[in-house]
């Protein structure tokens, strides 16, 4: 990794952090990117990488810092999509868009067409539990945010597979890879502050559980980072495009709904839409 320029969302803290810092690690020059300038700057320091400032549920905030990192680098080697939101209702951000949409898909989207070289990697780090089908009425939650086992946080978690299915497609002949990775689950920072209301109803009795538990089976962060690490460095996936690791690093087969070319286009639509 030595000589190769990183960009990691949402890597001020928690799984984030660890995918940074095991980077810097292996000699990368990592960006760091998170909405707190203070929080960025610390992390920054500690792990010997380079702060940048964003709210990626804000498109003006995210053509931005592309525009910085374009002007200071010329582009990236690796881009890691690692952040993400969760909110317990409906929420549209300052341009009008449902900011876990904006958050999880559109920023990815944004991110890798104005800012990978060619030979490049994306890694776009779904979580939660993805893999229901897709509501292509209901991309932006206009229909129902929250369900029985429904989730907005779940929808869009699936929709960036969708979109990293696509983007995979028109980047092959620039020689640049798109992955997704799922990490797990972790005892991070956004997890911690999530109230029971951002749960689907039917895992709110156990909820409480396991908030209770999760420092003890999920506090190493160091795990659900693998499989980003994994993608973003290893000799073992170079020349590997379009696919799905587990976090156990190995290939894992889409869910249906992703391979659904009606689901891709309509994704990719929204996408094409909103970036403008």
């Amino acid at each position: 990794m030595r000589g190769k320029t990183v960009l990691i969302t949402g890597s001020t803290g928690g799984i984030g952090k660890e995918t940074a810092r095991a980077l810097v690690a292996k000699g990368a020059h990592v960006i760091l990117v998170g909405r707190d300038r203070g929080r960025a700057e610390a992390a920054a320091t500690e792990l010997g990488a380079e702060a940048e400032t964003a709210d990626v549920c804000e498109p003006a905030d995210v053509r931005d810092l592309a525009e910085r990192v374009r002007a200071r680098h010329g582009g990236l080697d690796v881009l890691i999509n690692n952040a993400g939101a969760n909110t317990d209702r409906r929420r549209l951000n300052r341009a009008g868009v449902e900011v876990m949409a904006a958050a999880h898909v559109l920023t990815p989207y944004v991110l890798t067409r104005e800012l990978m070289r060619d030979g490049g990697r994306v890694v776009n780090v779904t979580g939660g539990i993805p893999g229901a089908p897709i509501e292509l009425d209901n991309l932006q939650a206009e229909r129902r945010f929250m369900g029985w086992t429904f989730s907005q946080y779940n929808h869009t978690k699936t929709m960036m597979m969708a979109m990293s299915c696509r983007m995979a497609e028109r980047m092959r002949e620039r020689g640049v890879a798109v992955n997704v990775a799922y990490p797990g689950h972790g005892h991070t920072p956004m997890n911690r502050r999530l109230p029971l209301s951002a749960f689907p109803y039917a895992y709110r009795p156990v909820a409480p559980l396991v908030k209770v538990l999760a420092p003890l089976l999920f506090g190493d962060l160091t795990k659900p980072s693998r499989s980003s690490v994994h993608l973003a460095s290893s000799q073992e996936v170079a020349g590997v495009t379009g696919a799905y690791f587990g976090m156990d690093c190995r290939r894992r087969p889409w869910p249906a709904t992703v391979l659904d070319e009606r689901v891709r286009e309509a994704v990719w639509e929204l996408c094409e839409k909103l970036a403008g």
